[in-house]
């Protein structure tokens, strides 16, 4: 047994763990994060696939980084910092193409390539969606209310509602995006199949397990507006060094407060003293006192295999695995000689000089059919991919005069017929080399090597359950209060001292450290009621 202890056990430094621990560490706390890899950063990482590229292996491009919480922490000062991309490049196979730029007024321009009365409609559009944006980038940081008949939940509920009383105006649209597909949103506004599979891509092609019809997918059209590019934090983009520099930015934040952080450290169950988490004991037998200890592991591992079901209440461990997670998108790594030229594009009539990143999904009826075999155990023959070239603007991921592209595709299901063997796990690649071959002549020319995680892998290296990048469903039966368990949602667990901080809770996933940020709000709130 550990002859030190600690005031807060962080279990997992994936990047909410991290900003978990940082922010405790910064209240005044000693703190300890564990990791069972050898390196930090969860999902969030980069790793040297083969020698000398530097990959970022699982999430690509920072997008949802709360300004907040890189301010809060300092991360520029401990080495962030945001490389912004050439503009989003979409090919379609009749030579179009279609660029998004930050201007609005370009944008428009490349949509009158498809269809002018959608032109007119994008800035319509684009104000409706920033006038529901704030209720967005509000909620994201409350502690979701539990739903009981206890005077705790109920004053809880009552201050939510009240303090949203603002957004009641907006309460059907909201709801329309919560209910509608993707697809039946962007119908009322838009009549070019092209721009409606454009706009609605991330439907199918963020993470979920959804088709732009799927009803309830119309929220996910809101989702890129949750961060505010216009802070000092700073703008989106490719971050230096790989996405593993963010979680190495905030490990060193936590740091300079006192955070210690060991790796090779996997957590096998949760000590429990008194009916009260006491600390947790190592694969290797090692025991490790805390007075608190918070998860950053998701909540199907937590529940099922570190905590002793006996100290959960009836129906909690149903609930827990009953969450909807099986994953359907992919990572393939490509390590090339060259940079590949995508037919669609031209440089001088583009004005930037390569397009870093691309999308393919030409059309509804594509998405569509990326996704109906997942639901029949198979894969998808022409994927839908989000190809991200970052060593075009970032020279240090690769050795000198060498390029990687970084894939997420779809859709390949977790539970695959036939199971995820060598050959399968191949012919996905070559899946997506064949479909990239059709809108990067030569391409297949260029892979020198290539690097592949299916949904199972997903699953094995980063504890994603079923290889879903969020942990489960962001969907409106699995979020808020209901995330990841009703009675359950405000980061406490049924264990006294035990918390959650990953993308099991809300706001769910992707990399905006809010989970660890409002975890640790909690957890400091509790400790100064002790």
């Amino acid at each position: 047994m550990s002859d030190t202890s600690y005031d807060a056990l962080i279990i997992g430094a994936g990047h909410n763990g991290l900003v978990c621990g940082a922010y405790l560490a910064r209240s005044g706390m000693k703190v300890l994060v564990l990791e069972r890899r050898p390196l930090i950063g969860g999902a969030c990482v980069t790793e040297e696939v083969w020698p000398g590229y530097k990959v970022s292996t699982a999430s690509y491009v920072m997008a949802l980084l709360q300004p907040k919480v890189i301010l809060d922490l300092e991360l520029a000062r401990y080495g962030y910092e945001v490389l912004k991309p050439p503009p989003l490049f979409q090919p379609f196979p009749d030579g179009r193409s279609l660029t998004f730029w930050d201007e609005e007024a370009k944008t428009c321009a490349e949509i009158a390539k498809f269809s002018a009365k959608d032109a007119a409609a994008y800035p319509l559009f684009r104000r409706h969606m920033r006038q529901l944006a704030p209720i967005m980038r509000e909620i994201i940081w409350d502690t979701p209310f539990n739903v009981s008949t206890q005077p705790r939940d109920l004053l809880a509920a009552a201050r939510f509602l009240w303090k949203k009383r603002g957004f009641v105006g907006q309460f059907y649209q909201i709801y329309d995006l919560l209910t509608l597909s993707a697809y039946d949103v962007l119908s009322q506004w838009f009549e070019s199949d092209e721009i409606r599979a454009a706009l609605g891509f991330y439907a199918t092609g963020g993470g979920g397990s959804a088709s732009l019809r799927t009803p309830g997918t119309g929220y996910v059209l809101l989702r890129p507006l949750v961060r505010d590019h216009e802070t000092a934090a700073g703008t989106w983009g490719f971050v230096r060094g790989g996405m593993g520099a963010i979680s190495d930015a905030i490990a060193r934040s936590g740091a300079a407060h006192g955070m210690e952080v060991r790796t090779d450290a996997e957590v096998s169950r949760l000590l429990v003293e008194n009916g009260r988490a006491a600390g947790v004991v190592l694969a290797s037998g090692e025991e490790i006192r805390a007075r608190r200890v918070a998860a950053n592991a998701s909540a199907r591992t937590t529940f099922t295999r570190l905590v002793d079901p006996a100290l959960l209440p009836e129906g909690f461990t149903h609930a827990i695995s009953g969450l909807r997670a099986r994953g359907s998108v992919y990572k393939v790594h490509l390590a090339l000689d060259d940079l590949p030229r995508f037919s669609a594009f031209d440089a001088s009539a583009a004005g930037f000089p390569y397009p870093a990143q691309v999308r393919i999904g030409p059309t509804i009826d594509y998405l569509e059919r990326s996704f109906d075999p997942a639901k029949y155990g198979d894969y998808a023959r022409q994927p839908f991919m989000i190809a991200m070239t970052p060593t075009a603007v970032d020279d240090t991921l690769a050795p000198p005069g060498q390029h990687f592209m970084s894939i997420m595709a779809g859709h390949a299901p977790y539970d695959l017929r036939g199971g995820w063997t060598d050959a399968a796990r191949e012919a996905i690649g070559d899946a997506v080399v064949d479909t990239l071959e059709t809108y990067a002549p030569g391409l297949r020319d260029l892979v020198r090597h290539r690097h592949i995680y299916t949904p199972a892998d997903l699953e094995r290296v980063f504890d994603l359950p079923g290889g879903h990048v969020h942990h489960a469903e962001i969907s409106a039966d699995q979020m808020f209060m209901r995330r990841p368990a009703p009675g359950f949602a405000d980061y406490r667990t049924p264990v006294p001292g035990l918390y959650l901080c990953s993308s099991s809770v809300h706001p769910g996933g992707g990399v905006t450290g809010v989970p660890g940020h409002n975890a640790a709000r909690e957890i400091i709130h509790d400790a100064k009621r002790r």
